[in-house]
């Protein structure tokens, strides 16, 4: 099959099969995330109930992800994954049968809830680092991009399509079809061909590599990877949380209510495919797209706090989301490019803990802060604080790198097209600077004068000297310049 350079990753079988049982997934988690959402506000008109079974499921993601990268690292990821994809279709199931029979209640959604994070924590970092290994390295970054598209087209079309369901037939539809969705993941595990894989080559590890205390002690060993996932957690938290701040941007000072929220949401929805997609066409996903990106979706923030109405609003928030996407697969691409095989499962781990402290920590502040300072001067102050941030993280991350940026700059600068005007200037300067000095005899001035080189390849131009006339031998020597 043939496939340009965005859909790269589609080359490799395994992935293919992959990416199409992970889409139906999406559809259906997202399906359920919609459903419980609608349960819980039905049964008690409460947001802050509702927020609680989101917070239920992210507590288990924030203490058990670290252990779980530890046993990603340690144990054969297929029959475990296969394990967990049958404890999430029952855990599907069990929340429809609460839906149709009320049997549990409230409480028994919460219970489902937080077994769900807890399934979800153990479970992610193996995922990740058993996906990783379906596409050799230079198409991991493009594999990661094209995950995030996947997920970004499902949650549009599982959040649709599950607005359509649970207004005609209730919540409990939503999940039997999301319990049913984990069927095409299994069939996608037992699919994959085991030599096709490109895992690399294993290597007797020390035996402490096996712990949680291990991969720690590496991850500070590793300072380029620690500024980028402290950078992670800083626009995570004040920067990406936008269905806190879209709501109150939508309700306050723009006036859009839920059909505003609605539309805000469906082109942010929007943004992020488009970022799926530029980052899927990026040969090379490096920590200068990083911190691009994240100066651009910075910028972009504080002039979101200024917008006047809710077009505008949405016009900026577009080009927020796709950044957010390219920031997010960025890191995702450079935690497990720039890491050890052996460690991938805990920096895995480590990567989806920024994403729960970001969520945990950005979310009530964000509100917090809109509630009492206003939704417009709470998006400005946010992103003044992530562009300084940012720009921090540039610094660090261009001294750790050896100062590549620096080079790159001075690479730039003596460039032909920059360093042509440069010189004439100079020599201008030279000349006005410099007086000409007198002329004895036959002598000439040896003055700066610009000529162009006759050898192919030379530099457009460049500052000599004119010869200085005298006589010469027969060789062509000039007996006047001694050692020449």
């Amino acid at each position: 099959m043939a496939f340009g350079a965005t859909f790269a990753a589609l080359r490799h079988r395994n992935y293919r099969i992959w990416a199409a049982a992970g889409f139906v997934s999406v559809v259906g988690t997202w399906m359920q995330v919609l459903g419980v959402n609608w349960y819980v506000l039905a049964e008690t008109g409460s947001a802050t109930s509702m927020g609680l079974a989101v917070l239920l499921q992210a507590i288990p993601t924030l203490l058990l992800s670290a252990w779980g990268g530890a046993l990603a690292d340690r144990l054969p990821a297929r029959p475990l994954l296969i394990a967990a994809q049958g404890a999430h279709a029952a855990l599907a199931a069990g929340l429809a049968l609460v839906a149709v029979t009320g049997a549990g209640g409230l409480p028994a959604i919460y219970a489902i809830s937080l077994a769900s994070g807890a399934v979800s924590a153990v479970e992610g970092p193996m995922m990740g680092r058993w996906a990783s290994t379906l596409v050799d390295r230079e198409t991991l970054g493009n594999a990661l991009a094209l995950g995030s598209l996947t997920n970004s087209a499902g949650r549009i079309l599982g959040m649709s399509a599950g607005a359509v369901v649970v207004a005609a037939a209730g919540p409990a539809l939503l999940f039997a079809v999301n319990a049913a969705s984990f069927v095409a993941v299994v069939v996608a595990l037992c699919a994959v061909r085991e030599r096709d894989r490109h895992a690399p080559e294993p290597v007797e590890a020390a035996p402490d590599v096996g712990g949680i205390r291990a991969g720690f002690r590496y991850l500070l060993r590793q300072p380029v990877v620690l500024v980028a996932l402290a950078l992670s957690v800083v626009l995570g938290s004040l920067g990406r949380n936008y269905q806190v701040t879209m709501a109150a941007m939508s309700d306050g000072p723009l006036g859009g209510g839920a059909a505003g929220y609605g539309l805000l949401s469906t082109v942010f929805a929007v943004g992020t495919v488009l970022g799926a997609l530029v980052a899927a066409r990026r040969r090379h996903l490096g920590y200068g797209v990083l911190i691009a990106a994240g100066l651009l979706a910075s910028a972009l923030q504080i002039v979101a706090g200024l917008a006047p109405g809710t077009l505008s609003f949405a016009a900026v928030i577009l080009p927020v989301a796709a950044a957010a996407v390219l920031i997010d697969t960025t890191v995702g691409a450079r935690a497990q490019l720039d890491t050890d095989y052996a460690m991938r499962g805990r920096v895995l781990g480590a990567l989806a803990v920024t994403g729960s402290v970001s969520a945990a920590v950005g979310a009530p502040l964000l509100g917090w802060l809109s509630e009492h300072a206003g939704p417009r001067q709470t998006l400005v102050l946010a992103g003044a604080v992530t562009v300084l941030a940012t720009a921090a993280a540039g610094v660090a991350l261009d001294r750790l790198r050896e100062r590549r940026l620096q080079y790159r700059v001075a690479r730039m600068l003596a460039a032909p097209v920059v360093r042509r005007p440069a010189q004439r200037v100079a020599a201008s300067a030279a000349r006005v600077v410099r007086p000409a000095p007198r002329v004895v005899g036959n002598a000439r001035p040896a003055v700066l004068r610009m000529v162009r080189p006759r050898q192919a390849g030379g530099r457009p131009w460049a500052l000599r000297r004119p010869s200085t006339p005298g006589p010469r031998n027969r060789t062509g020597a000039n007996p006047s310049l001694p050692g020449r």
